[in-house]
C-alpha cells in the first residue's frame, strides 16, 4: 500500500513538471488567449468577428429601410393607368412595394419571407467580409490568409446571430495560428419589426382600413354626390379638387394611429403593436385620380327646374354625381430610437368604394393576366391630318384590361398584342387629340390611325357690343368629346379641327329670393284588399314642403351655335364668341322669362390673330 502511494506521488510530481514546462514555453512564445489562439494573433480574430457584426448591422439597416430587401429586386415601370413602378422613391431610397398596381392594372405583392431576408443578409455579409480592414496587422509584419466564407444567419426578436465558417490563418516569422469557426451577435429588434410589419399588412389586406379612411376623405373634401340649390350651374375645377384631395390625404393618413383598447378616437385603428408605427403620404408621390362625369378641366352640376319653366317645380336645383378612381402610395413605418422598418403599399379606391379586403395570398399562377399573353404580331401606324408620321404611345384594350404596347418610332410600332375580337387601340401623342379606334387583333394585323393636332385657343365673349365681364360657362361638343371652360377664371382651351356645338350661359350675381312654400299634390294609389287586387284605386293627397331659396346666379345672356373650326383658324389662337343679351332679372317671374328666351339666342364664333 505504501509503495502504491509512492508511485502516485511520483506521477503527480512528473505532471507538475510538465505543466510548468508548458507554462515556461508559453511565456517564452508570448502566451495563449482564452480560445487557445496565441495572444499575439487573438486580436486578428477579434477584428474579424467585429467585421462580421458590422457587415450584419449594415445589411440589417438596408433591409429595414427597403422593406426587408437587401439586394434590390428588378424594377418594373408603371404606366399612365397605374403610375406606380414596382418601387417607391422615398427620400432618395428606392423601396419595393409590398402591394401595388402594375402598369396593366394587375395587383402585385412583393413580400419577402424571413428566410429570404436571412439568405440576403448571409450573401451581403459574405461579400462584405472581403472589405474588412487588416492594415494595422500587415504593418506589424503579420501575414493573413482567408478562405471563402460560408455564412449562416438566424434572426430572432431581439438579436441576430451570425456563424461564419472560414479558415483564417495568421503567421509571423515561425509563429502561426489558424481559426475556422467564427461567431457574432448583433442586438437588433429586426425580427420583432418584421413580424409586426406582416401583421399590419395582413390587417390592411383583410380590412382595407387605409381605403376606408381615404373614402371618408374623398366624401369630406371633394364633390361626390349631392344637390346644390340654385338656378345656375355649380362648377368645380377638377385640378383644384384633386389638389385639395392630396392635401387632405396627407394630413389624414398621417393622423392614423394603432392602439388596442382604451378610448377609441376616429383615427385609432384597433391593433396592439409592440413597436411605434406611423403612416405617411406625400402629395409629391405618384398617384392617380380619375374623375368620371367631368368636362375636361371642369366638374359641372347642371341645374334642373329651369328647362320647362320655373312654374313646374317652384325652385331650381343642381344635382351632381361624380365617380372617382383613386390610387396612391402609403409608407408604413415601424420604429424606435435606433431602428426603422418600412414598407410601402398602394391604396386603391374603385368607383368611390374601397377595394375589397383580400383574404388569401395572391397566387399569380391562378390569375389570368391577358397582357402577359401577347401572341399576335401587329403593326400600328400613326399620322396627323397631313399624313405625317407621328411618335405616339399605343395601348390596347380588351375586356377590362388595357395593355401598354409601346411607342411608335417614325410613326410606326411593331409589337405583339393579346388576341382579342373588338378590342380598342388607344393612341396618345403630345399636342394631339387622344383617339380610341376599334381593332380586332385576332383577325387584323395592321392599323392606321390619324389623330388631329390640338391648338391652344384663348376664348373671349362679346355681349351687347362690349366684352362680357360676368361669369360665363362655355361648352364645346364634338362627337364624344366635350370641352368646357369657365370665364373669367379659365380662358384657355385646346381644340382640334372639327365640327362643334357651342353653348354659352352668362350669369350675373343675384339675390332673388324664393320664399318657402307648401304645395298640395294628389296621387292615385291602389286600394287595399280585394278591390286593389283587381286594379281599383283611391285618391290620396299630401303636402310637399319646398324650402326657401336664394338664387345667387341669374341668367343674363348666352346662346347656342354650331361651327366647323379649321386648323388655319385655330392656329390664330384667339376665338371671340358673340352671344345674345338678356335683361338682369329682379324677380322669379323675370328669371323664368329669361330661361324661356334663352333657346332663341345665338352664338357667333370669329377667329382673330
Amino acid at each position: 500500500m505504501i509503495n502504491r502511494r509512492g508511485q502516485v506521488t511520483i506521477f503527480i510530481i512528473i505532471a507538475l513538471v510538465i505543466v510548468a514546462g508548458v507554462a515556461v514555453y508559453i511565456g517564452a512564445r508570448g502566451g495563449l488567449s482564452a480560445t487557445g489562439v496565441p495572444a499575439e494573433f487573438s486580436e486578428v480574430y477579434t477584428t474579424y468577428e467585429q467585421c462580421i457584426a458590422q457587415e450584419t448591422s449594415a445589411a440589417l439597416e438596408v433591409a429595414g429601410s427597403h422593406g426587408g430587401y437587401v439586394e434590390d429586386i428588378p424594377h418594373v415601370p408603371g404606366s399612365e393607368y397605374a403610375p406606380f413602378s414596382s418601387h417607391l422613391n422615398f427620400l432618395g431610397l428606392s423601396v419595393p412595394y409590398w402591394y401595388y398596381v402594375s402598369g396593366n392594372g394587375i395587383i402585385k405583392e412583393n413580400i419577402p419571407s424571413m428566410r429570404m431576408i436571412e439568405q440576403s443578409i448571409e450573401a451581403s455579409v459574405a461579400n462584405g467580409l472581403s472589405r474588412c480592414n487588416f492594415d494595422s496587422f500587415y504593418e506589424r509584419g503579420i501575414s493573413l490568409t482567408f478562405e471563402e466564407p460560408e455564412v449562416s444567419v438566424r434572426i430572432s426578436d431581439s438579436k441576430v446571430s451570425v456563424d461564419v465558417t472560414a479558415s483564417v490563418s495568421a503567421s509571423k516569422e515561425e509563429r502561426a495560428a489558424r481559426k475556422r469557426s467564427h461567431h457574432a451577435e448583433v442586438a437588433s429588434r429586426f425580427g420583432t419589426f418584421y413580424k409586426e410589419a406582416v401583421a399590419i399588412y395582413d390587417k390592411e389586406k383583410r380590412e382595407a382600413f387605409l381605403e376606408n379612411y381615404s373614402v371618408d376623405v374623398l366624401r369630406l373634401y371633394a364633390p361626390v354626390d349631392g344637390v346644390e340649390i340654385g338656378c345656375g350651374p355649380r362648377v368645380w375645377k377638377s385640378r383644384e379638387v384633386v389638389d385639395e384631395l392630396h392635401r387632405a390625404l396627407e394630413a389624414n393618413i398621417g393622423a392614423i394611429q394603432l392602439k388596442e383598447g382604451g378610448q377609441k378616437t376616429y383615427f385609432t385603428v384597433q391593433h396592439a403593436s409592440p413597436v411605434a408605427a406611423r403612416f405617411l403620404y406625400s402629395r409629391e408621390w405618384p398617384s392617380r385620380v380619375n374623375i368620371e362625369g367631368t368636362d375636361g378641366e371642369l366638374m359641372i352640376a347642371e341645374p334642373l327646374g329651369n328647362q320647362e319653366g320655373l312654374g313646374v317645380l317652384g325652385f331650381c336645383y343642381a344635382p351632381y354625381h361624380f365617380v372617382y378612381d383613386m390610387s396612391f402610395p402609403v409608407m408604413v413605418q415601424l420604429y424606435d430610437e435606433s431602428e426603422v422598418f418600412q414598407f410601402p403599399v398602394v391604396v386603391v379606391i374603385d368607383k368611390n368604394m374601397p377595394r375589397e379586403g383580400i383574404l388569401s395570398e395572391v397566387d399569380e399562377e391562378e390569375n389570368i393576366e391577358l397582357c402577359r399573353y401577347k401572341t399576335n404580331n401587329i403593326t400600328v401606324a400613326v399620322y396627323d391630318a397631313n399624313l405625317t408620321p407621328l411618335d405616339a404611345s399605343i395601348s390596347y384594350g380588351c375586356f377590362s384590361e388595357r395593355c401598354l404596347l409601346g411607342s411608335t418610332i417614325n410613326g410606326t410600332l411593331i409589337s405583339r398584342a393579346p388576341a382579342c375580337l373588338n378590342g380598342y387601340l388607344y393612341v396618345q401623342a403630345d399636342g394631339f387629340t387622344s383617339k380610341k379606334q376599334l381593332f380586332s387583333s385576332a383577325t387584323e394585323r395592321r392599323a392606321e390611325v390619324i389623330i388631329d393636332k390640338e391648338y391652344p385657343v384663348t376664348v373671349s365673349i362679346q355681349s351687347g357690343g362690349k366684352p362680357l365681364r360676368n361669369t360665363a360657362l362655355v361648352t364645346f361638343t364634338s362627337g364624344e368629346r366635350v370641352r368646357s371652360l369657365l370665364l373669367p377664371d379659365i380662358t384657355a382651351i385646346n381644340l382640334s379641327e372639327g365640327f362643334y356645338n357651342i353653348t354659352v350661359y352668362a350669369y350675373e350675381n343675384s339675390s332673388i329670393n324664393i320664399p318657402a312654400t307648401t304645395k298640395n299634390e294628389c296621387r292615385d294609389m291602389p286600394q287595399r284588399g280585394l278591390f286593389g287586387f283587381f286594379g281599383a284605386t283611391r285618391r290620396e293627397c299630401f303636402d310637399v314642403q319646398i324650402p326657401a331659396t336664394t338664387i345667387d346666379h341669374a341668367l343674363i345672356g348666352g346662346g347656342v351655335g354650331e361651327q366647323y373650326f379649321l386648323e388655319s383658324q385655330l392656329a390664330s389662337g384667339n376665338l371671340i364668341l358673340t352671344v345674345g343679351e338678356l335683361p338682369k332679372p329682379t324677380s322669379l317671374a323675370e328669371l323664368q322669362t329669361n330661361y324661356e328666351a334663352f333657346d332663341g339666342l345665338r352664338v357667333d364664333a370669329e377667329f382673330k390673330p
